[in-house]
């Protein structure tokens, strides 16, 4: 009966260990996803990463969508110019009597609300169109006093300017303060602005700037531009500067620290920084060599030899345990919408079997004593 018993558990365990690749467990076994690689009817490309692959890596197209120039600082006048759009007042002093300027009994007039044209003028009675554009304040009240002196010359002319849309900013999100704001001059800078908007939004993750010009986007990071003070473009009138979220992410499965999807928390996030990210490994089931990042490319990215990858769809291994895998992981950079999968340990197979064994005869020992 025992000589059966046993025969009968023998013949578990062979079954069982035949049976062992369908064993429950929560991701695949990085070998089971590469070992079609090498088939032509695969559709994918398998590169280790490694010091020496790194290189040619610089080379390859990047998949993170429309990528946006920006503008270096430059400097600007020191003193504020009068540009269209503005409105300029006018009070004209006049003492002469019978002055065609001012009233009787008033010793000034004033004109008020006097727009500059986008040909750069205003108009005056008796004078006609005046050039003001392109002129600091006081340049602009000589050159209305001067039109003035063939019909008045004792007359004295007080100008003040307020800026017009055309010397104005939208910012329209991310800060805490949104809103049109006039520059403060002709250095008023992206930097400027945001301060001027009550800074930017604390719940704003890794925030990006987008600057409207005319039919043009310009865009970085915040990051970036706090990073490299060169970078603080100076603003024009008319500029749309938007605060936005990151909107990058990647994914990680498997048997990962967490199974989600991960914003961007800076601009550039490398493949350590991901596994940090996402809470590691876990201890109990993931395969340190097999860290599989999986990554998609269009058509016009693929590319023989060097520059580019020899298929669309990619797949990049890690291993975390050699020194040049860590170091190679630290300079391999994560693009929007990879995929972060921690494969399954092969041991924990073994693990799984060895505890069903010391079961099975366990229950053996039990029955037969």
């Amino acid at each position: 009966m025992v000589f059966r018993l046993k025969h009968l558990v023998l013949i578990f365990l062979v079954t069982l260990v035949a049976g062992c690749s369908t064993l429950p467990r929560g991701a695949a076994v990085d070998t089971e996803i590469l070992k079609e690689a090498d088939s032509p009817e695969a559709g994918f490309a398998v590169y280790p990463v490694t010091r020496g692959f790194l290189p040619s890596l610089k080379e390859w197209p990047r998949v993170e969508g429309r990528r946006y120039n920006w503008i270096g600082h430059s400097h600007g006048t020191q003193t504020t110019t009068i540009q269209a759009g503005d409105i300029i007042d006018l009070r004209i002093w006049d003492s002469e009597e019978n002055s065609l300027l001012t009233s009787t009994g008033q010793p000034a007039s004033d004109l008020n609300g006097n727009v500059v044209s986008s040909n750069g003028t205003i108009f005056l009675p008796y004078v006609g169109k005046v050039k003001v554009s392109g002129r600091t304040s006081d340049s602009a009240r000589s050159a209305i006093q001067r039109s003035l002196e063939a019909i008045s010359p004792s007359a004295q002319v007080q100008l003040t300017v307020k800026p017009g849309r055309g010397s104005s900013i939208d910012l329209v999100g991310g800060v805490r303060q949104p809103g049109i704001f006039q520059m403060e001059g002709t250095n008023f800078s992206v930097l400027s602005l945001i301060a001027a908007g009550g800074g930017v939004q604390t719940t704003l993750e890794n925030p990006q700037i987008r600057l409207v010009r005319g039919h043009d986007i310009y865009g970085t990071s915040i990051e970036v531009l706090f990073d490299n003070p060169k970078l603080d473009t100076r603003l024009r009138g008319g500029d749309k500067v938007i605060i936005e979220k990151d909107k990058r992410y990647f994914l990680s499965l498997g048997a990962a620290g967490s199974e989600a999807l991960h914003p961007f928390t800076k601009s550039t996030v490398s493949a350590i920084d991901a596994m940090s990210i996402i809470g590691g490994v876990n201890d109990n089931r993931g395969d340190l060599q097999g860290i599989l990042i999986l990554r998609e490319y269009p058509s016009s990215a693929v590319r023989p030899g060097i520059g580019g990858p020899s298929q669309k769809r990619v797949v990049f291994t890690i291993d975390l345990t050699s020194s040049d895998g860590l170091f190679s992981a630290r300079n391999f950079p994560i693009q929007n919408k990879d995929l972060v999968l921690v494969t399954e340990s092969p041991i924990n197979n073994t693990r799984t079997i060895l505890g069903l064994v010391g079961s099975a005869f366990g229950l053996v020992n039990a029955v037969t004593n």
